[in-house]
């Protein structure tokens, strides 16, 4: 056992088996994956990795299985089932791209299912196979993707899983920011295995007694969207970057398999070698384009410009449509409009306090906060949609509106 030192949970205990996990190729690499991808270059702080976010939901996993442990609720489940999902809490993010999420924005392959090669052969897989069993890397695998039939799926993958409660507290201690306040606590002793009351399945519940701590949570990621993840500046960055890229690979300069090999530093480099453009030099010179306009989603007919968010070529041609209305050139005019179904989604059993077994869905539950409503709410009024533009000038909102309308 080794003990690793965390600026967000001090001390992090970890075993053998994580240890020779923790120092394949594959793993070692997400030390220059960014957490917050571009974020940075809006909040100094924001240079965290994806390295150390994966030890924190490692952390969060094993001090979770502990608790229920304790209280003889895994009475039921093998150790070795444990030991599997402790490991997938560790590798949950080993397929991400440089600079995070960004690239699954034009289409790029996501970064659950890149992860399977990684963790099905190789080193990774060597380690586990050796350690745990044959089928570990496949079981590994179903949980990062949420498909597994375990009892504790939703540890991984869920409305409540370990990993949104590591990267909002990561994220707002590093970017500086006060609303990552989560009684983080409370909410993994409100932790508890139920069956759910519509399958039967022995699933991962939440006891009343958590509710207020699972409130704590919906309004921290709301409050990170809005202020950190879907800031103007970071938007107007990550626009930049996967336009960039997306030129890049339709000009065959990059593939979707050199991407998941570079590091974020790599992929600039590589890309200021090959692909040398004033659209580049201007990102690393934070040289960011500048708001031309915007709207809340909440001012927006529903679906209007969804396909921002699923055809790239659509997108690309529109923004080009609009740099020419302006007198602008191709590439220097970039539409956004983020996108992240469930980003505030919950669906999880509560145990009420006379030990019935409710949903909380989008119905939400009786005595609360409708959650499940008002998060659709708090989405819609986090969300923009916005035009960004090369040259700082006065546009015209609605000609740019109308094109888009009409794309």
């Amino acid at each position: 056992m080794e003990i690793i030192r965390d600026p967000l949970w001090n001390n992090i205990r970890v075993d053998g088996l994580a240890l020779q996990l923790i120092d394949t190729p594959v793993f070692q690499r997400l030390r220059y994956i960014r957490q917050l991808g571009l974020a940075y270059l809006v909040y100094p702080g924001a240079t965290h990795t994806r390295f150390e976010h994966a030890l924190g939901a490692y952390h969060l996993c094993k001090t979770t299985l502990a608790l229920l442990k304790e209280r003889d609720a895994l009475r039921d489940i093998s150790e070795e089932e444990c030991t599997i999902v402790a490991v997938a809490a560790l590798l949950h993010d080993i397929g991400h791209y440089p600079f995070s999420h960004a690239l699954e924005e034009i289409g790029a392959t996501h970064h659950e299912d890149v992860a399977a090669p990684l963790i099905g052969s190789g080193a990774v897989a060597e380690v586990l196979q050796r350690h745990i069993s044959a089928d570990a890397p496949q079981r590994v695998l179903a949980l990062i993707r949420g498909e597994s039939e375990s009892p504790l799926q939703g540890l991984i993958s869920g409305s409540l899983d370990l990993d949104k409660i590591e990267y909002l507290k990561r994220d707002a201690h590093m970017c500086g920011v006060p609303y990552g306040e989560i009684d983080v606590d409370r909410l993994i002793n409100s932790l508890m295995l139920v069956r759910a009351p519509e399958t039967g399945q022995t699933v991962i519940g939440v006891a009343e007694k958590g509710l207020s701590a699972l409130e704590s949570l919906l309004f921290a990621k709301y409050q990170m969207y809005r202020n950190v993840y879907w800031h103007h500046a970071v938007r107007s960055a990550t626009a930049m970057y996967k336009r960039l890229v997306d030129d890049a690979c339709r000009a065959g300069t990059l593939t979707n398999d050199q991407l998941v090999q570079f590091t974020d530093e790599g992929l600039l480099f590589y890309l200021s070698d090959k692909a040398p453009s004033s659209l580049l030099q201007a990102l690393r010179g934070r040289q960011l384009y500048k708001r031309a306009a915007e709207w809340p989603a909440s001012e927006l007919e529903e679906g209007f410009a969804e396909w921002i968010g699923d055809d790239r070529q659509r997108t690309v041609q529109t923004e080009n449509r609009i740099a020419a209305a302006m007198g602008l050139m191709p590439g220097e005019v970039l539409l956004d409009y983020p996108e992240k179904t469930q980003m505030l989604g919950l669906d999880i059993p509560v145990v009420r306090r006379n030990a019935l077994v409710e949903q909380l869905t989008e119905r939400g539950i009786r005595g609360a906060i409708n959650l499940p409503v008002l998060s659709q709410e708090l989405y819609r009024s986090a969300r923009w949609l916005r035009v960004f533009t090369a040259q700082d000038r006065a546009w015209d909102r609605q000609q740019i509106l109308d094109i888009i309308a009409t794309a």
